[in-house]
């Protein structure tokens, strides 16, 4: 088997990896589009075919791993023992933009260039965002329900609320609550805004994160999930919540305390909850499944016929440029394994 081009060093063409393989896991990468599967097999690149759609294991992925010197994957559990049972992988190309089933330290340690596909499923996880939103406001699935068995409910203890008029808070202001609050100012809405990199936005007030709670008929969630994140939703911000709010949650599931939200939820406190995302997915055993008045989706926001085509190109793009040793800085989650990289490449190690 030929030896794999190590980031850093640049190849003369694509072909420079001539019996390399790379595991793909995400489910929806076609390994005979032009564009994916054809491309990286005219680069001399061979594809193990391992789709995950949820629950996989770290142990299972390190028995996948094997010899790959690359990956092309979703939400797998990349820890320290992955990295270590897979000494030859060069890269991980995620096709979304979340990291956090990767450990990035380690990924660096290793050597593990980390890329993610930013932008490419903004527009999309917006479009689903609202969706959600409406949904819980109009209570739409408690109607269709409903309708399903024979009722017709057209008044009474479901009988919906209003979008226009009412005050959203948005925490989390990047590409996708940007996108976000663009929709919303469509609807007539009081905007208030929360991120600690964003001083300003414009036709929204830009608050603390206890206002934007205490203030907000509906708070919908953007960021990242963190050390410094997890759990940053819990009983004492879903408890000065206004009674009846809305919570909408399609950025990751262990931002919020799922037990303080069923208990919200059970109470009263809160009118409904709209999950595209879940601590733990699929969320089989979540006793937040069995309530009438949350909306649910199995974390497919970012996920379109349009935005499938995009993320999977640009991860494709990602791993072929990674493997020339011409990584996009842009596109890579851990930056400072470029800097260990290059002083490899510098030392002329083979």
């Amino acid at each position: 088997m030929a030896k794999a081009v190590r980031p850093g060093r640049r190849a003369t063409n694509e072909r420079a990896f001539e019996q390399n393989e790379i595991l793909v896991t995400w489910v929806r990468f076609d390994p005979d589009g032009e564009f994916t599967g054809r491309r990286m097999k005219s680069a001399g690149l061979t594809l193990r075919l391992a789709p995950n759609s949820g629950g996989r294991t770290a142990a299972e992925l390190a028995g996948l791993l094997g010899d790959s010197v690359g990956a092309i994957v979703s939400t797998d559990p990349f820890d320290r023992s992955v990295f270590a049972a897979g000494p030859r992988l060069r890269v991980i190309a995620r096709v979304g933009v979340g990291t956090d089933s990767i450990d990035l330290a380690a990924a660096t340690e290793a050597g593990v260039v980390v890329t993610t596909a930013p932008g490419m499923n903004s527009e999309t996880a917006a479009d689903h965002t609202l969706a959600l939103m409406l949904a819980a406001v109009r209570r739409v699935t408690e109607h269709d329900l409903a309708v399903r068995a024979g009722g017709w409910p057209r008044g009474g203890d479901l009988t919906p609320g209003d979008l226009h008029g009412r005050t959203v808070g948005v925490v989390g202001h990047g590409s996708i609550g940007a996108a976000v609050t663009r929709r919303l100012k469509g609807f007539g809405v009081k905007l208030l805004v929360t991120d600690p990199a964003i001083a300003e936005v414009d036709g929204a007030a830009t608050v603390p994160l206890e206002t934007v709670f205490k203030e907000s008929d509906i708070v919908s969630l953007h960021l990242p999930l963190t050390p410094q994140t997890r759990g940053i939703i819990g009983s004492a911000e879903l408890g000065v919540m206004k009674p009846g709010a809305i919570l909408v949650n399609t950025a990751r599931g262990g931002l919020v305390d799922e037990t303080a939200l069923e208990h919200a939820l059970q109470s009263g406190r809160l009118r409904a909850a709209a999950l595209d995302v879940f601590a733990n997915e699929p969320p089989a055993s979540s006793s937040l499944l069995s309530l009438p008045n949350v909306v649910l989706s199995p974390h497919i926001a970012g996920i379109s016929l349009d935005s499938i085509e995009r993320m999977t190109r640009q991860a494709t793009d990602n791993v072929l440029a990674v493997l020339n040793g011409t990584p996009d800085p842009a596109v890579v989650a851990n930056p400072e394994v470029l800097e260990r990289l290059a002083v490899y490449a510098e030392a002329g190690a083979p």
